[in-house]
């Protein structure tokens, strides 16, 4: 029988666990503000160390998701769920289907989807215990290419918010990470006309960039050292730490992966050294508005044109933010975070 055990943590509204020893589901759910509507985020599966690296890697996706759907005026909260275990090798349809009765506990505080680890077909399984789903092959779908698409944008607001030009032919980027999101992100980079320098953990994923795109492949580290016009982070979390952050030799820094920054400080490092920060939430929030028609928009077809003209705004949204981050003499991140907190105490005192 599955053991359940709710929780607050500091400023967190709910963390739910559950340790389910008939499915073998071990899995956190963190719900960090419903301020400004039920929280949405992925479920993300991977093989965490212990129970503690979980709950610490889902409060800070939980967190970022709060912002990201605020910056983006999205009428959502943050929350986001984590399974520990080799998605490679746990997974079973008893897992996916404890993780459902899992989220229904919640009685539609929060809406999961595929994240890191975990796809469309997962979901469907999630899918036959709760209503609380989105992303599933009949809505939204993959948020992949549509995530993809938003970093692009924002690469174009971030190149001409420097040089004020958003033609990319002849930019180098250099990708970290071509796996779902990255692999879109180099196909509409190199139909753009920029030359790309990629690495990836996954020789499969390496090759299929280097044979699509005639990209050049390095190692996982000396992505860091690697001189381009950007940096595209699109692996995990924390690459842009105190031992990479002097090592960069970019302008900008604008990619897909969730939590870049190690810590604040590293955002501040960025700023010093002059290199344009894109904060993470905001470029990479395509997924999210795509998916969110699903909640949104659930009694409607999902409309695709539609989806992607929201997720274009994304371009206006950065370049606004660079120039408030300008004309204040802050980093980007710490503008960011400075709008989400300001929506969320204007929608709390609505």
């Amino acid at each position: 029988m599955a053991n359940y055990r709710t929780r607050t943590i500091n400023d967190y509204e709910t963390i739910l666990t559950c340790d389910d020893p008939e499915s073998g589901l071990r899995a956190v759910v963190a719900i960090h503000d419903t301020t400004l509507g039920p929280a949405l985020g992925g479920c993300r599966m991977w093989s965490y160390g212990d129970e503690r690296e979980a709950l610490d890697d889902a409060l800070r996706l939980a967190r970022g998701m709060t912002y990201k759907a605020a910056v983006a005026d999205l009428p959502l909260g943050g929350g986001k769920s984590v399974i520990i275990g080799d998605s490679r090798r746990d997974k079973t349809p008893e897992l996916f289907r404890a993780f459902g009765r899992m989220i229904e506990h919640l009685n539609g505080r929060y809406v999961t989807g595929e994240d890191v680890g975990t796809s469309v077909a997962d979901m469907e399984i999630v899918r036959q215990e709760t209503t609380h789903v989105a992303g599933l092959a009949s809505g939204s779908g993959d948020p992949s290419p549509v995530t993809a698409s938003g970093v692009f944008h924002g690469i174009r607001a971030a190149v001409r918010h420097r040089v004020g030009s958003d033609d990319l032919n002849g930019m180098c980027v250099a990708v970290q990470g071509t796996g779902h999101v990255g692999y879109h992100l180099c196909r509409m980079l190199h139909g753009a006309g920029a030359e790309l320098v990629v690495t990836d953990v996954s020789e499969i994923a390496l090759e299929r960039a280097v044979v699509e795109f005639g990209a050049q492949a390095v190692s996982p580290d000396a992505i860091y050292d690697t001189a381009a016009d950007i940096f595209a982070p699109c692996a995990l979390g924390g690459s842009i730490n105190k031992d990479t952050a002097s090592r960069l030799r970019v302008a900008i820094v604008a990619g897909a992966a969730n939590n870049q920054l190690a810590e604040p400080t590293d955002g501040v490092a960025l700023h010093r050294r002059g290199i344009l920060y894109a904060p993470d939430y905001v470029i990479n929030a395509g997924g999210l508005i795509n998916v969110s028609w699903d909640v949104l928009h659930k009694d409607e077809p999902y409309d695709a044109d539609a989806a992607l003209a929201e997720v274009s705004k994304i371009d206006g949204t950065l370049s606004a933010l660079f120039e408030r981050a300008a004309d204040e003499g802050q980093p980007t991140h710490v503008i960011a975070d400075d709008i989400a907190r300001e929506r969320l105490r204007v929608a709390e005192h609505a």
